[in-house]
């Protein structure tokens, strides 16, 4: 009886998977995806617990591909729950990305953390301290330092992304509004736009009122100053 009760769970969880991926690739828009979320009524709790259960076996496999997958499958069947996407986007930035062969290979983990916390989850939770912290934190520790080995081919890919969304006046495509950008930028004496650590302090920013997010901001603004001892040219 257990066993059939899990199979029925996890098929509900996929055909809500497979109607929320329809309604996201068909409308684009949150509010019709979160409505297919709903389709899974008081299930979804029950689903979330066994994800979950699932998750800690994988994690103490040291089996992270596999995690980071049932990961997702975590922020369908919590998308408001903010400790969720940060789980999710950890073990991407953090474990999947490790396993990885090149620093170019890296990169596409790390960069599916930030569109994970950036485009998925603060667009479901907006204004959360925790999400806009992990946010941060990605670009300030994973690119903006070298804790990993690969973060100078980061900045590098980084830099040429935001030069890109520069020269096409596309600030939109990095979620990043040019008003915002520019009180940040006289508020705080920073004006290269492809440093991460610029990064770090814009997704900062929204929460400065928080103790963590105002550290993340010191921290970040001693990294780019050390960078830009003579003042950078500004994008």
């Amino acid at each position: 009886m257990k066993k059939i009760l899990v199979v029925f769970f996890l098929a509900a969880l996929a055909a809500g998977t497979e109607a929320l991926y329809c309604c996201r690739r068909q409308t684009r828009s949150t509010a019709v995806a979160e409505g297919a979320l709903v389709a899974l009524g008081g299930v979804r709790s029950i689903v979330g617990e066994i994800v979950w259960f699932r998750a800690d076996r994988l994690q103490d496999e040291g089996r992270y591909v596999e995690l980071a997958q049932l990961a997702h499958a975590l922020t369908l069947s919590e998308p408001h729950t903010p400790e969720v996407w940060a789980y999710a986007a950890w073990n991407l930035a953090y474990n999947v990305s490790a396993m990885m062969p090149t620093p170019e290979d890296r990169w596409r983990w790390v960069d599916a953390a930030i569109s994970l916390l950036r485009d998925n989850a603060l667009d479901l939770n907006p204004g959360n301290a925790e999400l806009h912290r992990e946010l941060a934190w990605l670009f300030e520790l994973k690119l903006g330092t070298d804790l990993d080995s690969a973060a100078p081919v980061y900045r590098k890919i980084w830099r040429e992304r935001v030069e890109q969304a520069a020269a096409a006046d596309d600030w939109a495509s990095l979620k990043m509004d040019p008003a915002r950008m520019d009180a940040i930028e006289r508020q705080y004496g920073i004006s290269d736009r492809a440093d991460p650590c610029y990064s770090a302090i814009y997704w900062a920013s929204f929460r400065s009122d928080h103790p963590l997010l105002q550290e993340i901001i010191r921290q970040s603004l001693a990294i780019y100053r050390k960078n830009h001892p003579h003042g950078p040219s500004t994008l």
